[in-house]
């Protein structure tokens, strides 16, 4: 299987082979007969604390949530014990050190 065009490697879980959600598949073949143009992006996983990396939060840190499959970055001000959700793109946000 690795021999064939455009297979770089198994999708594993702890050194094991994954089975992958036929809907996911599915999912990703749909996008690229579409030509929608993609591109690798670190896996972001909600709950976990991000920085914004452009825009006019860049600098920012907050943590990552989602709503109705949409990014949201939430700012908490401490001292004035309140919050703020806003939408971001993917491409706009790291994992924080």
């Amino acid at each position: 299987m690795l021999q064939l065009p455009g297979v770089v490697r198994l999708v594993s879980f702890n050194g094991s082979p994954a089975a992958l959600p036929e809907s996911e598949i599915e999912g990703l073949r749909n996008c690229l007969e579409q030509g929608v143009y993609a591109q690798p992006h670190p896996y972001l996983q909600t709950g976990r604390r991000v920085s914004v990396v452009r825009g006019p939060l860049s600098g920012a840190s907050g943590i990552l949530v989602r709503k109705k499959d949409k990014l949201r970055f939430v700012i908490s001000i401490d001292v004035l014990m309140r919050s703020v959700a806003v939408e971001l793109n993917a491409d706009d946000i790291v994992a924080a050190a």
